[in-house]
């Protein structure tokens, strides 16, 4: 039979995306992994129940899900999605584990209801950034489908084409674009409008991105900052201080009013993201321009976003998606299929789900684990104590259950 892994649908609103694709079947079975899958949890992203059931897995209700499956997963899970975590927890069981994207750093209050619950969790954004891990990397797979639809919803917006043309009616001029951040989502956000015949440049704090914006024939945009301590181990943009914000917006106001079309990607993990392009900025843009901001999740990386809107500023129009990669749930769903697949063979051992904390890939993303808040990160997130007592229960958490 092998060990029961639940997929259940997901129940955040406007979320389209599923944890598992049916093209992952194959791959768990080989890890010794039977799938329960509740009905209907992959229509929205183009998956019906036949294309699971096809390959071996069951179908039905989600109570019967959450009460055969040993592991249970998920895309939002916990602080992604507290209201659905919570109405879940109650058909939980003590050992059962849950892994899917959980907002561990950004509210990580729901994980003290799943410590004191005796259930497992793992946060698949917590994986860390190592090459074995790569193939579990879902914060690179989403991001690589929000700057593709990034770039999209700019063109939309934008009331002039990409690429320039020439027509029997004159040459038609590029538009200029400029990507603020050259994360993943960023490089991709390039890669698409550069696709689309538009100049790009980008910019980052980081200097180490220069060579990756250039691959994809961009131009790197330099200010001339102390950037030194931009990045920390672990390849991630750091908070440099509102002094160093405040020197890189007086210095991008010139580069911005320059371009037709902004897209801004900067996040720090856990944190508010950092606003780079102030009301100032978008007043001395020429009539018509866009930005996208994709930081609108974590407040915007302009200061004139309002998170879930699209609005005119100034004949500016600044557009604050929410969640795009649901919005392409398909090969959003895909991707994330992959990466979680990969996490949980890496898991499972023997037919059974195994948890040594000696491997880093296993305890940076556990979250809780016998009645604890086992991950370091998340119990400074809480303020407590950095190290548990070992095979103790959190004395901070409810234990009657």
């Amino acid at each position: 039979m092998g060990i029961p892994v639940g997929v259940v649908k997901e129940l955040y609103p406007g979320e389209r995306r599923v944890a598992l694709a049916p093209q992952s079947m194959a791959a768990l079975a080989k890890c010794g992994v039977q799938v329960l899958i509740e009905r209907d949890a992959g229509r929205a992203a183009g998956f019906p129940d036949a294309d699971y059931e096809q390959k071996g897995a069951r179908a039905g209700t989600r109570a019967e899900v959450l009460a055969g499956a040993q592991i249970v997963l998920a895309v939002r899970t916990a602080g992604a999605d507290p209201a659905g975590a919570k109405q879940d927890l109650a058909s939980l069981r003590a050992g059962q584990a849950v892994i899917g994207m959980g907002e561990p750093l950004s509210d990580p209050e729901p994980y003290r209801e799943y410590a004191a619950a005796y259930v497992t969790s793992f946060a698949l954004e917590l994986m860390p950034r190592i090459t074995r891990a790569q193939s579990m990397d879902v914060l690179s797979s989403m991001a690589t489908v929000a700057g593709y639809k990034a770039t999209l919803l700019a063109a939309d917006a934008l009331p002039r084409m990409f690429p320039m043309l020439m027509t029997a009616a004159g040459t038609v001029a590029a538009a200029r674009v400029l990507v603020i951040g050259a994360g993943v989502a960023g490089l991709q956000a390039i890669a698409t409008a550069r696709r689309l015949g538009a100049v790009v440049s980008g910019y980052d704090v980081r200097p180490a991105v220069k060579e990756q914006v250039e691959s994809l024939g961009a131009r790197f945009v330099t200010l001339g900052l102390d950037t030194g301590a931009a990045q920390d181990q672990g390849g991630y943009a750091k908070a440099l201080g509102e002094d160093f914000y405040r020197r890189q917006r007086e210095l991008m106001a010139e580069v911005i009013a320059r371009h037709d079309v902004v897209i801004t990607t900067a996040a720090v993990p856990g944190q508010r993201a950092p606003v780079l392009v102030t009301g100032e900025m978008v007043a001395g843009m020429a009539p018509g321009s866009v930005i996208v901001d994709l930081a609108a999740e974590r407040g915007g990386n302009c200061e004139l976003t309002r998170p879930g809107e699209t609005v005119v500023t100034h004949e500016v129009t600044i557009v604050g998606p929410l969640n795009l990669a649901s919005t392409i749930p398909y090969h959003a769903s895909q991707m994330y299929s992959r990466n979680i697949t990969a996490f949980l063979c890496h898991l499972i051992k023997d037919g059974a789900l195994a948890i040594d904390t000696a491997d880093e890939i296993t305890r940076e993303t556990l979250v809780t684990w016998q009645g604890r808040i086992a991950n370091r990160r998340v119990r400074q997130a809480l303020g407590l104590p950095e190290a548990p007592a070992e095979g103790a229960p959190e004395t901070t958490v409810n234990q009657t259950r």
